[in-house]
């Protein structure tokens, strides 16, 4: 019975090394096969590791474990032909070896997530005994920081990079187990999700099928979820295979002064340092906040907290007048709220002209405002605001008065309510937390960090660099990602560095030279150049519809000095344009007497993929003689482009065409409101 007893125990310890064995084959380090469930706090992380191929990119040796393994394999068999051991000690070896796993197993995961990138929210306290600094630290985990890693990472650079990132605040968009979805996402990420989901979904069907209203909004809501989660899990998946490290916490600089080691804290107030040869900011920007506004992330919000409204409101009142409140004003329009936009100018296309948009495709816009039902009150402020606290959501009170506090304009209202309150009045840059003055680096008046034409700061060191919306204007994730490669340009690659290739110089106040150096010229990515050329950048208003421009309007040329005229297209003039967006124009800006196309402007359906073949016509110095001749597939919106040029060498027989079109159009809308 002995040796039988024996015989069971050691088939049974013998059973336990082989699946502790098994298991060692395999490493659960981070991969693109691992799923984040969970997350308890900011520090912790619930991972789920599918174990279905074998150890591939980092080998971890642990000579003790596999000594431990061997040697209870050995005094199992001892125990098999002598029966030397105990029963009780057969059984003690094997569970040592199962413990042994396990330690070994944590240790690993903490090593890996230095290696390669963690799982969000995932602290690695070894950062603190790292003595090999990272090539490069970018403190920022939006669409700039999370590209310029990825850049930096990979060929032809292959640096060691960490990328820092505060820990994921509240809002919408975020997984049910509280991931933040919008790591490498733009500003914004929320009002573009929520743009197209507004597209797609119809909430007056979903009333009328007699869906509540909490019901139709988290329709809404995770369909947003799932789009923002789509481009999160494509830039998680970037990083990991570029082998960037990912660390949340709030970085700022140490107060010593250095710039080569980053204090990271986290909100229990523990703290590690970074060491990185070489920093990049890329923090991004954050809304102006008015005085008087008692901002609450519940019912009156900001273009950031916005994020976090968690109701679909009826009614919603939005002070200002430029891209962002225009876009939120047509969303929450399509979403079939009644809403008012408080704009301080008498004339509301005033407020887009000075960002650049053209004077009709600024109309444009304000008619289809106005024409989709929002109200706008004109040459008006929001002076007191009346927020219930009551669960049942009463109404806002928001008085209102003169821009100024001066006299009163005919037929502004003194209040108005809302179920909800917004205030886009543009974005500043967001230094406030980054210790920038022990480092030396220095803001504009308006908090933007000041760099040279290399995209470096004036950081003690001379390491420090900074791209995006830190910097200031203008304001657009298209020239941040430009900066933030540039900047890794600057910092890595003197090999790959365009030489000679800067903004042409213009003397004694003429910038018509611009115009000149543009084809043969490159862009210099430094504040000063982007916000001065207007040939840097197309920029696109994401309302529906959409607008998009590049280079100059005619004013813009004229003031230039050039001798500049314009030819523009209706939608209503092509088939596609009659169909899908009647009301839209296309504008050719031409240099006369050659016809030298100087600027695009567009106003309608896929007005921002449609700007970047205008952009092309600019930089390679076409003409509209050219797009005379230019044969563009039957039904496509492109088709426009011809009507435009043509309408440039025929402005009477164009205003004739555009007359009979908008006569046409006029006519189709009557017959659509009488039905």
């Amino acid at each position: 019975m002995e040796v039988f007893g024996s015989v069971y125990l050691w088939t049974l310890a013998s059973v336990v090394w082989l699946a502790v064995s098994v298991s060692l084959r395999y490493d659960p380090i981070r991969s693109d096969a691992y799923i984040q469930k969970e997350r308890s706090s900011p520090h912790e992380s619930t991972i789920h590791y599918l174990w279905e191929r074998p150890l591939k990119r980092v080998r971890v040796r642990n000579t003790n474990r596999s000594t431990h393994c061997y040697l209870s394999h050995v005094i199992s068999m001892l125990s098999l032909s002598k029966t030397l051991l105990s029963p009780t000690l057969l059984l003690l070896i094997s569970a040592t070896s199962v413990v042994s796993f396990q330690a070994h197993h944590a240790i690993r995961t903490i090593e890996t997530r230095q290696r390669g990138t963690p799982a969000r929210g995932v602290t690695s306290t070894a950062l603190n005994d790292s003595s090999k600094p990272y090539d490069l630290a970018i403190v920022g985990a939006g669409v700039v920081g999370a590209l310029a890693a990825v850049t930096a990472a990979q060929a032809p650079f292959h640096k060691r990079v960490i990328l820092i990132d505060a820990p994921t605040a509240s809002g919408t968009l975020q997984s049910p187990s509280g991931q933040d979805l919008s790591l490498g996402g733009p500003t914004g990420l929320f009002s573009k999700a929520l743009r197209d989901t507004s597209k797609r979904i119809k909430v007056s069907t979903l009333r009328g099928m007699g869906l509540r209203e909490d019901s139709v909004w988290n329709e809404i809501i995770n369909s947003c979820v799932d789009l923002a989660a789509s481009n999160s899990e494509d830039i998680e998946r970037q990083l990991d295979m570029a082998g960037v490290t990912f660390l949340q916490g709030f970085a700022a600089f140490a107060d010593s002064g250095g710039t080569d080691n980053l204090v990271v804290s986290q909100k229990d107030g523990s703290s590690s340092i970074v060491k990185a040869e070489r920093v990049l900011l890329a923090t991004g920007s954050q809304p102006f906040r008015p005085g008087g506004v008692p901002f609450d992330g519940k019912r009156v919000f900001d273009s950031d907290s916005i994020n976090g409204l968690s109701y679909l409101p009826k009614s919603v009142a939005i002070t200002g007048s430029g891209i962002i409140a225009v876009e939120f004003a047509k969303i929450f329009r399509n979403l079939g709220a009644d809403v008012t936009l408080i704009i301080r100018d008498q004339v509301p296309r005033n407020a887009l002209m000075k960002i650049g948009l053209d004077k009709d495709v600024a109309a444009t816009l304000v008619a289809d405002l106005i024409r989709s039902g929002i109200h706008i009150e004109r040459g008006a402020q929001a002076a007191d605001f009346e927020v219930p606290t009551s669960s049942d959501r009463a109404p806002i009170r928001i008085a209102l008065e003169a821009k100024g506090g001066g006299p009163r304009a005919p037929g502004l209202r003194t209040e108005l309510k809302c179920d909800a309150y917004l205030a886009a009045v543009g974005r500043k840059p967001n230094t406030g937390n980054l210790n920038l003055n022990a480092a030396g680096i220095q803001v504009d008046e308006y908090g933007g960090v000041l760099v040279d034409s290399q995209l470096c700061t004036t950081a003690n060191a001379g390491n420090v660099y900074a791209a995006g919306d830190i910097l200031g204007r203008p304001f657009l994730a298209s020239t941040g990602v430009a900066q933030g490669k540039a900047s890794i340009t600057s910092m890595f690659g003197e090999m790959f560095k365009d030489s000679g290739k800067s903004v042409p110089q213009c003397e004694d106040g003429d910038t018509s030279c611009i115009v000149d150096g543009i084809a043969s010229a490159g862009i210099s990515f430094d504040p000063a150049s982007l916000a001065s050329n207007p040939f840097a950048f197309p920029t696109g208003v994401w309302s529906s519809p959409e607008a998009a421009y590049y280079g100059l309007s005619t004013q813009q040329a004229k003031d230039m000095g050039i001798d500049a005229d314009e030819g523009m297209a209706l939608y209503a003039e092509c088939l596609r344009g009659r169909v899908f967006s009647p009301n839209g124009l296309l504008k050719i800006v031409f240099e006369k007497p050659a016809g030298r196309i100087l600027g695009v402007h567009i106003c309608g359906d896929d007005a921002c993929e449609l700007i970047h073949y205008g952009m092309e016509l600019v930089k390679g110095r076409r003409t509209v003689l050219d797009l005379t001749d230019s044969l563009y597939s039957a039904v496509t919106f492109h088709e426009m482009y011809r009507i435009a040029a043509q309408a440039a060498l025929d402005q009477a027989g164009a205003r004739k065409r555009r007359a009979a079109a908008g006569l046409a159009l006029a006519k189709r809308n009557r017959q659509v409101v009488q039905k």
